[in-house]
C-alpha cells in the first residue's frame, strides 16, 4: 500500500504582495486501500506561507503535484508520516476490527 495525496481545493487571495490569485490554503486528502478493498482517508487544510513570493507560481500554472508538495512541506515530514500512519491504522482496523456495535435481536 502506498498512500495517495490529492488536492480538493485551493484558497487564494485575489491580490497579495503585488501578485494576483496567491494561494494561501490547501485542502488535501490522503487516501489508501488494501488488496481486500479496506480503505482509509484523512482530510485537512494547511496554510501556505505567503510572506516570500520570490518563487511565485501563477495560479493558472499550478499543477496538483506542486500543490501536494506545498501541503507536505507545510505539514513537515513528521506531519506527513503521522497522517499516512493514521490512514494505515484505519485500514488495519477495518481488516481486523477490535470492536463492533449492534443489537442481538
Amino acid at each position: 500500500m502506498a498512500a495517495t495525496w490529492k488536492i480538493n481545493n485551493l484558497d487564494f487571495y485575489k491580490s497579495h504582495g503585488g501578485k494576483t490569485d496567491v494561494v494561501f490554503n490547501v485542502h488535501w486528502i490522503c487516501i489508501d486501500k488494501d488488496s481486500s478493498g479496506n480503505t482509509g482517508e484523512c482530510y485537512g487544510t494547511i496554510v501556505i506561507p505567503t510572506d516570500d513570493l520570490s518563487s511565485f507560481t501563477a495560479y493558472s500554472d499550478i499543477k496538483e503535484t506542486q500543490a501536494i508538495d506545498w501541503a507536505k512541506a507545510a505539514l513537515g515530514s513528521d506531519g506527513v508520516t503521522s497522517i499516512e500512519a493514521n490512514v494505515a491504522n484505519q485500514i488495519a482496523e477495518k481488516a481486523t476490527p477490535k470492536q463492533d456495535s449492534g443489537i442481538p435481536w
